[in-house]
Order: structure tokens, then C-alpha cells, then sequence
């Protein structure tokens, strides 16, 4: 078991990495001084896997649980599932000394932790992350939020949980295509900032679709470390924190045009990375083996490289949207080489042309 703490002016918290720590929760909610009524924000395929295994431990540790289900799937992360969230809450009784747990991916986690936001302008959450993507990415860091119709991420809140509690045993029923689609955050951070981890993951890329328990451990620890050091150094994206949105500019457009249906998120990121590492190569900051290296590596993972079919004015809306974009012009993050980062400039209509989309 590893713990890490997200060292903030503010909201500061631990996060626990480790197998076999599910059965930990209640306690360790109580260490962190949360009271009154959990209310478990899950889905229906995590809820039959581990909901009962959540609600145990806290209940052995004190606490009410109320139990709330929102749909699956990134096309749910919306305004109405949102309501219905609110609307269970006032049901259950939650107040103000009660909070939330966040049980569940990337999309139930961002819902969860902007539900606990801004019910009753705020109160305490806890993200228990049960797919890969989260426990690296999403559930770090304290971005929450929902989709807009014509963009992704486009509402939400800076929110920080008082404790994420990552259980990689929960990994071990997750669907292939999800643990794949995990591993292109994982590949992104040793793109933008870590050349000795993304040489760590090829080294042991065998291990690592093999799931090896401690293997994973390492990986995760290794995720949230780099992004813990980025949150602490720029919380609220001011600039800097900017740099984990690599491969998300172009992966997010291309996400949102299918309706969050054709691609999973990771999947899309996969994609956004080849097209910035084109961008980048085109702008001089890297070469086209770099490109080659990265693409060689996403696909060992089993992730899509080739650029799926678009229409370009919806496309060009899609970028326009990015929460990056300002005056017209997108904060773009490039790759120099692999493992350290550039930022740069562009129109949406002028990343077509560098990543090669547009002749």
C-alpha cells in the first residue's frame, strides 16, 4: 500500500493506493472526520459489484448509507442526471453534515463530486475510483463537473474530496476495453512530463495488460505523484496545470462528435496525443519518431491511432468549445521529444492543418 497527500493551502488529503483497501472506507472516513449520512453515488454495474462491500464498511463504522444509482455511460454526465442526483439527495435526507462517496469511474466520479459541490452549496466527498482512467486521472485533483450538448466539461467546479481510496483488486473486473482505455492517461503523463516513466511502460508493457497487482500499484502511484506535484503548484489551471490536457484538445473534439458513443474517453485521448505529437513535430518541437514511438506504444495497449471519419465544420465547432479556447485561440499543449512539454497558440482551423487533418 502506497499514500501520497495532495499538499494543498487549503483542502489538502491523502490519497491510498493499494489492494485489498476497499474494506478500509469506513474507517478511514472517520479518520478524516466525516460525519452523518454517506450517500453512495454509484452505477448499476459498479453498484452490483461493490456497492454492498461500500455500504458495509461504513455502516461498520457508524455511518447511514443511502444508496443513489445514475446511469452508465459519458453520455448520462449531463444536466439531467444531474437533477435526478439532487432529487434522490432531498429524498434521502442528505444535509449539510452529511457527504458524498463517489463510487465508480471517471464519469461517475466528475457527476458525484459536482453534485456534492453544489448541494447545499457544498459538503465533504470521498472518491472511491474502480476503473483504471480514474484512478489515475479523474478522480485526482478536484476537477468535477458535467457535459454540455456542445462540449465536454464545459460546467463544473474546482471541488477537492477529502480522501481518494484507489483498490486496484477492483481492476480485475473492469472490461478489457476500459483497462485499455486507462492506459492512455497512463501514457500520457510519460509523453508531457516523465520520459523515464514512459520508458518504464514499455519496458514492462507485458506485465501490465497482464494486470500484475503490483505492477499496478507502481503505475498509479506514479500517475497521481505527477499529478499531485502539477495540482499543487497551479490548483485552479491558471496555467501550468494546463500540460495534463495533453492529447485532450483534438481527443476531446473527436469524442464529442460521436456523442460520446464511438470512442471512450481514453480512447480519444489516444488519438488527441498522435495528432499533438504531429502538431508538435510540425511546429519543431519533436520528431516523426517520436510520433512513431508514441503511436507504436498506445497501439501494444490495443489503442485506436487512426483518425475516425468526421465532418470538418463539426469538428472545427468541437474544438472552437475546448475550455483551453480564448479570443478565438487555443492553449495548445505539445510534446518536445517525449517526456517534457511546450505551449502554443493556435485557431482551431490552424490545428487541422499542423496535425496533418487538413492538407
Amino acid at each position: 500500500m502506497k499514500v501520497l497527500n495532495v499538499n494543498l493551502a487549503e483542502s489538502s488529503y491523502d490519497i491510498v493506493i493499494g489492494h485489498g483497501v476497499l474494506d478500509t472506507l469506513g474507517e478511514r472516513c472517520r479518520a478524516v472526520g466525516l460525519k452523518g449520512m454517506a450517500a453512495v453515488i454509484t452505477n448499476p454495474t459498479v453498484a452490483a459489484l461493490y456497492a454492498a462491500q461500500v455500504i458495509k464498511t461504513l455502516e461498520n463504522s457508524g455511518y447511514t448509507v443511502a444508496q443513489i444509482e445514475m446511469p452508465d455511460g459519458e453520455e448520462y454526465k449531463n444536466s439531467s442526471t444531474l437533477n435526478q442526483i439532487y432529487d434522490d439527495l432531498l429524498a434521502a435526507g442528505v444535509d449539510r453534515s452529511s457527504f458524498v462517496v463517489a463510487l465508480g469511474g471517471g464519469v461517475v466520479g466528475d457527476v458525484a463530486g459536482y453534485a456534492a459541490a453544489t448541494w447545499l452549496r457544498g459538503i465533504p466527498f470521498v472518491q472511491v475510483p474502480t476503473t483504471l482512467l480514474a484512478q489515475v486521472d479523474s478522480s485526482v485533483g478536484g476537477k468535477t463537473g458535467i457535459d454540455h450538448p456542445k462540449g465536454k466539461n464545459l460546467i463544473g467546479a474546482f471541488y477537492q474530496p477529502k480522501l481518494v481510496l484507489i483498490d486496484v483488486d477492483t481492476l480485475a473486473t473492469l472490461d478489457q476495453r476500459q483497462f485499455r482505455a486507462g492506459l492512455g492517461e497512463v501514457i500520457k503523463y510519460g509523453v508531457a512530463v516523465d520520459l523515464p516513466f514512459f520508458e518504464y511502460i514499455e519496458a514492462n508493457i507485458v506485465a501490465v495488460l497482464a494486470m500484475n497487482p503490483e505492477l499496478l500499484i507502481e503505475i498509479i502511484h506514479r500517475c497521481c505523484q505527477l499529478k499531485a506535484q502539477v495540482v499543487e503548484l497551479d490548483e485552479k489551471e491558471a496555467g501550468l496545470r494546463a500540460i495534463l490536457n495533453y492529447g485532450h484538445t483534438l481527443g476531446h473534439a473527436f469524442e464529442s462528435i460521436s456523442d460520446y458513443r464511438g470512442l471512450v474517453h481514453g480512447e480519444a485521448v489516444a488519438i488527441g496525443m498522435v495528432l499533438a505529437a504531429k502538431v508538435s513535430t510540425a511546429l519543431g518541437y519533436c520528431t516523426l519518431d517520436d510520433v512513431g514511438r508514441i503511436s507504436a506504444l498506445l497501439t501494444r495497449c490495443g489503442l485506436p491511432v487512426d483518425i475516425p471519419q468526421y465532418d470538418r465544420q463539426q469538428l472545427l465547432h468541437a474544438i472552437a468549445a475546448d475550455k483551453k479556447s480564448k479570443s478565438g485561440s487555443i492553449t495548445f499543449i505539445c510534446n518536445q521529444g517525449i517526456g517534457t512539454y511546450a505551449m502554443s497558440q493556435h485557431t482551431p482551423e490552424e490545428l487541422l492543418i499542423l496535425s496533418g487533418l487538413e492538407a
